[in-house]
C-alpha cells in the first residue's frame, strides 16, 4: 500500500472517530441519565412527540391561495435532498396530520391508526415518504438523536467473575463501572434489543416516576414511558443478572451499553412500510439454544429468550406505514384494533409494548366497501381518517408535470406552456358543478354561471369571470374559500373523480416520444389528450354524463386548453414585439388608483411632469371607468375598490399591495381594451415574425426583419422558446387569432 493511501486512510479514519465521539454513539447507562438530566425535552419523547417535534424542526411557511394564507410544514418540500421528491400541495392534509400527532400527544400514547384515503394517484404514498425521510435525516441530527440500549457480558479475559453473579472476587471486569466501552477482544457476548425499549425503561416504574418528575417537570411525559415495561427478553435478561448480583442494581447496570440509533427505511429501523400481504407484521424465534450465545452465564443459558421480528419490531421507537392497508383480507390485521389502542401486540410466548405511530393509506373503492361492512364500526374509532384529493390549482399541478417534463425530455428542447396544457387539462377532469342552494340567495345566479374553466381559474388565483364586477364580483371574492371547501362534507367530494396524474404521466411520455416535433411540444400533449378523451372503456371519469355548464366534457377540456394556450402565446408575441409591455397595464392601473385615493379624500396629487398639486384627473378617472365597464356609481366602485386594498392589507400585515393580483380582472380588461385599439399594428408585427420563422424572412424589408429578429430574440430569452418551437406555436396563434 503506498504511502498516499495510508495517509488517506489514517485522515479518513481520524475523521469517522472523531464524528463517532461528537455524536456520542456510545455512553454507560449513567451517561445516558445525565444526558436525560440535560436534555429532557428530546430524550423524554415518545415516538408521537418525536414525530411533531420533527415537523416543528423544519418549520412552517404561508403559502398564498385566494382566499388567503394557508400554513405549510416545509419538511414536505424534501429539503434534505433540494427538493426532490418534495409533495407538492395538499396543505389541507399536512394541517390534519399534524393535528392528529399532537392530539396523541395530549392523550399521552397514539390511539388512532392516521389512514390517508383518496383517489389512485393523489399523492398519499408521496405525503407518507415525504413524512418517513424527514425523520430520517432528523434523526441524524443533534435534535433527533435517539438512543436503544444492549447487553454486553465481558469474557474471562477481562478477569475471572467479571460476568459477576454470586460472589463475583475481584477481576479487572468487576472493577470498571460499566462494560459499554469493553473492546470486541474483551466481550464474550452482546445481545442487542430488536424492539429498542427506551433506556429508562430499565428503571422500575415507581423510581422511574421520580425520575421523570425531576427531569422535566411539566413535560408532557408518555404512558409509554410513565407505564411501559421492557420486553419479554429484556425482562429476562434484567432478572436473571439481578438475581445473579443478589439485587445488586448498579452491577446489573453495568452490562448496559447505550447506543444511539438512526431512522432508516432501508434498514428497517424506526421507519418500516408495510406491503398488502398475509401474515401478522410481528414474530418471534428462541434464540437461547443459538451456540453464538453459548458464552452466556449459566443463569441466563437456562433462560427462555426470544428474538423478535417483522414490520411492527423494526418500526418501533418510530412510523409504521401500511400502504393500501384496505387491500390486505380483514383478518390479517384485525389484531391492530388492539395493537392501536393498547399499544401492544400479543405473540404466541409474550405481548410487545410499543411505542409507535401508525399509519396508512388506502383508495376511495375500498375505503367505501369497507364503510359497508359490519365491522366497520368498531374500526372508525381506530381510526383518524385524512382526505387527500387530487389537486385542484393547476399551477401546483404544472409544478408536478415540470418535474417529470425534464426527465421525460431525456435534454431535448421544452416548449413553453407544455405542463401548463397538461395541468389544466387534468384539473378540469375534477371539476364539480357547484350546488348553488348552499349559497346566499344573492349569490346564486353567480356561482350558478360558473363553468369548470372560471372555477380553475378562480382557485389558482382568483381570477374573476369575464363581465362580473360591483357587488357580484365582491360577493364573490369573500365567498371564494366556501366555494372551494364546498362539497367537503360530500361522498362525491371535487378532487375525487377524474384524471390522475399517473394517467398524465403517460400523456407526457407519448407527447415526448411523438415523431412530429423534434422538442417536447404542448401540441403534442394536446394531441394525447385528444386520446386519452376517447379512452370511456378504461376510465371511470370519462364515463361520466356531461353536465349544465360544460362540467365532464372532457374533449372540450382540450379546445379551452388550447385556447389557454394560444392565448399565452399571444400575450408573449405582443410583449416580444414591443407593442405594449405589461408593466404598462400594471402603470396605468396604479396611476389610477393613486387618482382615487386622492379624490375619495379630497386632496390634491402632484403632477410627475410638472411638479404641481392638482386635482386628480377626472378625464382620466372616467376612461379608465369606461374601459372597465364599471356599472353603477363611479364613487361607489372607487369606495369598493380601497376597501378591497385594505382586506387585502389586513391579510396581508407589512407587505406592499400587489396591485396586479389584488385586481387581475381589471388589468385584464385594460390589456383587451389596448389589444382592441391596436390590433391591426399587432397583426402586421405577428405576420412579420410568422415570415421570419416558417420562411426565414423571406420577402421582408430590411426594418421589418430586424422587427422581427428582435422580437424572436425575447421570445427566447425571455419567455424560453426555441426557433422550431416558437415556430409552430407563433404560426398556430397567428392562423386562429389573426387570419
Amino acid at each position: 500500500m503506498s504511502s498516499t493511501v495510508k495517509t488517506r486512510l489514517a485522515g479518513l479514519g481520524e475523521a469517522i472517530r472523531g464524528q463517532f465521539a461528537a455524536t456520542r454513539r456510545m455512553m454507560s447507562f449513567a451517561d445516558y441519565v445525565e444526558l436525560v438530566l440535560a436534555q429532557p425535552a428530546r430524550q423524554l419523547r415518545s415516538a408521537a412527540q418525536y414525530l411533531v417535534a420533527c415537523f416543528d424542526h423544519y418549520g412552517t411557511e404561508a403559502v398564498r391561495y385566494p382566499w388567503g394564507e394557508v400554513q405549510r410544514w416545509k419538511l414536505f418540500d424534501a429539503p434534505w435532498a433540494n427538493g426532490q421528491g418534495r409533495l407538492i400541495g395538499q396543505e389541507a392534509a399536512q394541517a390534519q396530520i399534524y393535528r392528529a400527532l399532537a392530539g396523541f400527544v395530549r392523550d399521552g400514547m397514539p390511539s388512532r391508526l392516521v389512514l390517508l384515503h383518496g383517489p389512485n394517484g393523489s399523492a398519499k404514498s408521496t405525503l407518507l415518504r415525504c413524512i418517513g425521510q424527514a425523520l430520517e435525516h432528523y434523526s441524524s441530527l443533534d435534535d433527533g438523536a435517539c438512543y436503544r440500549f444492549a447487553w454486553v457480558f465481558p469474557s474471562g479475559k477481562s478477569g475471572k467473575g467479571g460476568i459477576g453473579f454470586a460472589g463475583a472476587a475481584g477481576g479487572e471486569a468487576a472493577a470498571v463501572d460499566t462494560y459499554a466501552f469493553l473492546p470486541d477482544e474483551a466481550v464474550d457476548a452482546r445481545l442487542i434489543d430488536e424492539l429498542r425499549d427506551h433506556p429508562l425503561l430499565l428503571i422500575p416504574r415507581e423510581h422511574r416516576a421520580a425520575l421523570l418528575a425531576e427531569a422535566a417537570p411539566g413535560f408532557p411525559v408518555s404512558d409509554y414511558l410513565r407505564f411501559g415495561e421492557l420486553s419479554p427478553k429484556n425482562r429476562a435478561i434484567f432478572e436473571a443478572l439481578l438475581a445473579g448480583y443478589h439485587g445488586d442494581y448498579t452491577k446489573v447496570l453495568r452490562h448496559v451499553a447505550i447506543e444511539r440509533f438512526y431512522v432508516s427505511h432501508r434498514y428497517r429501523t424506526g421507519y418500516v412500510t408495510v406491503e398488502p400481504q398475509m401474515s401478522v407484521d410481528a414474530s418471534e424465534r428462541q434464540i437461547t439454544a443459538d451456540r453464538s450465545l453459548a458464552a452466556l452465564p449459566p443463569s441466563l443459558q437456562s433462560v427462555s429468550l426470544f428474538e423478535y421480528g417483522g414490520e411492527i419490531v423494526g418500526a418501533n421507537r418510530g412510523l409504521l406505514e401500511f400502504d393500501d392497508l384496505l387491500k390486505r383480507p380483514l383478518e390479517a390485521w384485525k389484531y391492530l384494533l388492539t395493537a392501536v389502542e393498547r399499544g401492544a401486540v400479543s405473540l404466541a410466548n409474550a405481548s410487545l409494548f410499543l411505542d409507535l405511530v401508525f399509519v396508512g393509506s388506502t383508495n376511495e373503492v375500498h375505503l367505501s366497501a369497507f364503510k359497508e361492512i359490519p365491522d366497520f364500526a368498531s374500526f372508525r374509532g381506530r381510526l383518524e381518517l385524512v382526505r387527500v384529493p387530487y389537486i385542484l390549482n393547476y399551477r401546483h399541478e404544472a409544478a408536478l408535470y415540470e418535474v417529470q417534463l425534464r426527465e421525460a425530455a431525456g435534454g431535448r428542447h421544452v416548449a413553453p406552456h407544455t405542463a401548463y396544457v397538461a395541468a389544466l387539462w387534468a384539473v378540469l377532469t375534477r371539476m364539480r358543478r357547484p350546488q348553488v342552494e348552499r349559497f346566499p340567495s344573492s349569490l346564486a345566479e353567480t356561482i350558478g354561471k360558473l363553468g369548470p374553466l372560471e372555477k380553475a381559474e378562480l382557485y389558482a388565483d382568483g381570477t374573476l369571470p369575464a363581465g362580473l364586477a360591483g357587488v357580484a364580483a365582491k360577493e364573490l371574492t369573500a365567498h371564494l374559500k366556501d366555494l372551494y371547501a364546498e362539497s367537503d362534507t360530500y361522498p362525491n367530494y371535487e378532487g375525487k373523480i377524474g384524471a390522475s396524474p399517473r394517467e398524465i404521466h403517460g400523456v407526457l411520455l407519448n407527447a415526448a416520444a411523438s415523431p412530429r416535433y423534434a422538442y417536447v411540444s404542448p401540441l403534442a400533449v394536446l394531441e394525447e389528450l385528444v386520446e386519452l378523451a376517447k379512452q370511456t372503456s378504461l376510465f371511470e371519469f370519462l364515463r361520466q354524463d356531461v353536465q349544465p355548464g360544460g362540467y365532464h366534457d372532457h374533449k372540450k377540456f382540450v379546445d379551452l386548453c388550447r385556447d389557454r394556450l394560444l392565448a399565452r402565446v399571444d400575450d408573449e408575441v405582443r410583449a416580444s414585439l414591443g407593442m405594449v409591455e405589461e408593466s404598462e397595464y400594471q402603470r396605468v392601473f396604479e396611476r389610477y388608483v393613486a387618482h382615487v385615493t386622492h379624490w375619495l379624500r379630497k386632496e390634491k396629487l402632484r403632477n410627475p411632469s410638472t411638479g404641481r398639486l392638482e386635482d386628480p384627473d377626472a378625464a382620466f378617472l372616467a376612461e379608465v371607468e369606461k374601459t372597465l365597464e364599471v356599472t353603477g356609481k363611479p364613487e361607489e366602485f372607487r369606495g369598493g375598490l380601497i376597501a378591497k386594498i385594505g382586506a387585502w392589507s389586513l391579510d396581508h400585515k407589512g407587505e406592499k399591495p400587489v396591485l396586479t393580483e389584488i385586481f387581475a380582472d381589471h388589468v385584464r380588461k385594460l390589456r383587451e381594451a389596448y389589444f382592441v385599439k391596436h390590433k391591426k399594428a399587432i397583426a402586421a408585427g405577428v405576420t412579420e415574425l410568422v415570415q421570419l420563422l416558417t420562411a426565414d424572412g423571406a420577402g421582408l424589408a430590411e426594418d421589418a426583419r430586424a422587427r422581427a429578429e428582435a422580437a424572436l430574440a425575447t421570445l427566447e430569452t425571455k419567455y424560453g422558446y426555441q426557433r422550431d418551437s416558437a415556430r409552430d406555436l407563433v404560426a398556430l396563434m397567428a392562423r386562429t387569432r389573426y387570419r
